[in-house]
């Protein structure tokens, strides 16, 4: 039995979107490939909101975010992080060898301004790397007011990581001077996981030329070039099934309307959260809860495997805390082609397992 899919990615694929990764393969260096690349980030750049250009890499979003720290730090990096991703950044700042330092709010508290004035004003760092939404937590970081003090630094290159909010949530990337823009698809995109897409701006391009040891697989800089020169064709083989869905998919979402997605997913997202305030309640303050998902404190002690066993019986499932949130926490998504009606369902199936 299938179960139906209310955890942070993958989601669930429409199947129409499943059945465009069977269409036949054609040569991926041919100007039909380039055609199909040229089109999905025309649209991608209405999704972020970007003049930027727009890039697609055959890795999970975690491959760029490392190429966008090894690539672009030229002195030395400010990671920000509100949860397990940001802190896995960090991690791939001093894997690679890039100086880096992490700035970590206690989980369930966001990224502030002020912390970002505070690194920013030393000096001492040339990029900066945010989460905008984090999905250990279901902190949703207020990046409109990050970027205007980001914005006081010209010299220091923004990366954003947007890769369970993208889709979801109104990312205006060249409104917030954000210089790579990382996502992928197996969230709010509704696809299934092996491809990320991501901006990059010509401050990112610049910092990048100054920096000699950028990899090779996931020299952003490199397939950027690449990109210009063969009209948006990659150095490495990519994903064409993966393409043609996401191409499609994208078409769906501007048909949609983007607003109105964005409005579904809100309103998804107040529907849970009063649920956990009424029955449980919230481990993120909701000023800044995410979009996408919601992190529920177990404050009734129940077993949240056992929960999820259940919830399997019926068809349904959650996921439990992340690291040392498990148990004590547990997660619902809302995300992607998520309806309201499947909101009300899975709630109403958790009412009933635990008798609310």
């Amino acid at each position: 039995m299938h179960k139906r899919l209310f955890i942070p990615g993958p989601v669930d694929v429409a199947e129409d979107v499943l059945q465009k990764m069977a269409t036949p393969m054609i040569g991926h260096r041919t100007k039909d490939a380039s055609d199909l690349q040229r089109s999905i980030c025309e649209k991608l750049g209405q999704l972020m909101y970007t003049k930027n250009q727009i890039l697609l890499s055959t890795s999970s979003g975690s491959g760029v975010m490392e190429g966008a720290v090894r690539s672009c730090t030229r002195k030395r990096a400010a990671v920000f992080s509100v949860g397990a991703f940001g802190n896995r950044w960090y991690e791939m700042a001093v894997c690679n060898n890039v100086p880096a330092d992490k700035f970590e709010s206690a989980w369930g508290e966001p990224t502030t301004p002020e912390m970002v004035e505070e690194a920013l004003a030393t000096g001492k760092y040339d990029l900066i790397t945010v989460t905008h939404n984090e999905t250990s937590t279901g902190i949703m970081n207020p990046v409109a007011e990050i970027a205007e003090v980001v914005k006081k630094y010209p010299d220091v290159v923004f990366c954003l990581d947007t890769v369970s909010s993208l889709g979801g949530a109104k990312i205006p990337v060249d409104e917030w001077g954000v210089d790579i823009c990382i996502a992928s698809t197996q969230k709010c995109l509704g696809l299934p996981a092996g491809m990320a897409v991501f901006s990059f701006s010509e401050k990112a391009k610049k910092a990048a030329e100054q920096v000699e040891f950028r990899g090779l697989y996931f020299d952003l800089l490199e397939i950027s070039k690449y990109s210009d020169k063969k009209d948006h064709q990659y150095p490495s083989t990519p994903s064409l099934e993966h393409m043609f869905a996401l191409d499609y998919q994208l078409s769906k979402m501007l048909e949609e309307g983007l607003d109105n997605r964005f409005d579904r997913h809100l309103a998804m997202a107040k529907e849970v959260r009063e649920w956990a305030k009424k029955n449980f309640d919230m481990l993120a303050d909701e000023k800044y809860a995410s979009n996408t998902l919601t992190t529920v404190k177990n404050t009734k002690g129940i077993s949240v495997a056992d929960l999820n066993k259940e919830l399997g019986k019926r068809g349904f499932m959650i996921s439990n805390g992340y690291g040392d949130l498990k148990e004590k926490t547990f997660r619902i998504a809302h995300m992607a082609e998520t309806q309201m009606e499947d909101i009300k369902e899975v709630l109403g199936q958790i009412e009933d397992i635990l008798g609310l």
